[in-house]
């Protein structure tokens, strides 16, 4: 399987990140990673901006809500400055080959694993009834990146996790199906991603201290 994989070929460094397409952005959204995104658009990497259609069918599963998110997802994109010159935008869908990745990577994940998972954890404590996306959703996100072969990913506080999990699978898939034996091993395929996280704005609070998000319903819509 290994060697059947086609490498980024680019001199540039990939950056990756995109933005659940639940809802126009908030500011905690901005100052968490779009900011970055405009920030790194011009410092010479690939970079590699989504809308991340897919995820959001975890808790949007109107076709017609979510396609005018996903399309106000793109214009709130162009609006905060990100230069279509400079950044390719792309809708997660359009990659039918993330969730074949996905899926490779579920047969290799074990369930006690993914309930390592902050959102896991969180819904489980509230009592909330667990849909398998959501369980399943590092896997998806590990697939994501690593599609990619990224090596920076712009995220917040919270979102570092995800990047963890993509490391961790990157390096299980490269000692299984290429026959690693170390990190350092250059023969696997995938690379080991990073996350980037800007310390002063590492969790963005909303109207009520907890972190901002849509979900908690305290958050500060970034456009009115």
């Amino acid at each position: 399987m290994c060697e059947h994989m086609i490498h980024n070929t680019s001199d540039k460094k990939v950056l990756l990140s995109g933005i659940k397409s639940t809802g126009r952005p908030h500011i905690g959204n901005y100052f968490g990673a779009m900011k970055q995104y405009i920030e790194l658009q011009k410092q010479g990497y690939d970079s590699r901006i989504f809308i991340a259609d897919l995820h959001s069918l975890t808790s949007v599963q109107n076709a017609e809500t979510l396609s005018t998110s996903t399309l106000d997802l793109a214009i709130d994109y162009l609006a905060i400055g990100l230069d279509p010159h400079l950044v390719t935008i792309f809708k997660q869908s359009d990659l039918p080959e993330v969730t074949e990745l996905a899926w490779i990577f579920n047969t290799i994940t074990t369930m006690p694993y993914l309930m390592r998972a902050h959102a896991f954890k969180d819904a489980e404590a509230k009592n909330k009834e667990i849909n398998v996306g959501v369980f399943d959703y590092p896997m998806l996100m590990a697939a994501d990146i690593l599609i990619h072969n990224a090596e920076i990913v712009p995220v917040g506080k919270d979102q570092k996790q995800h990047v963890e999990f993509a490391r961790d699978t990157a390096e299980k898939f490269n000692r299984i199906f290429c026959n690693t034996q170390s990190e350092g091993d250059t023969a696997g395929l995938f690379k080991l991603p990073e996350a980037y996280i800007v310390s002063d704005v590492e969790t963005v609070p909303g109207v009520d201290g907890q972190k901002m998000s849509k979900s908690y319903n305290n958050h500060i819509p970034l456009f009115s």
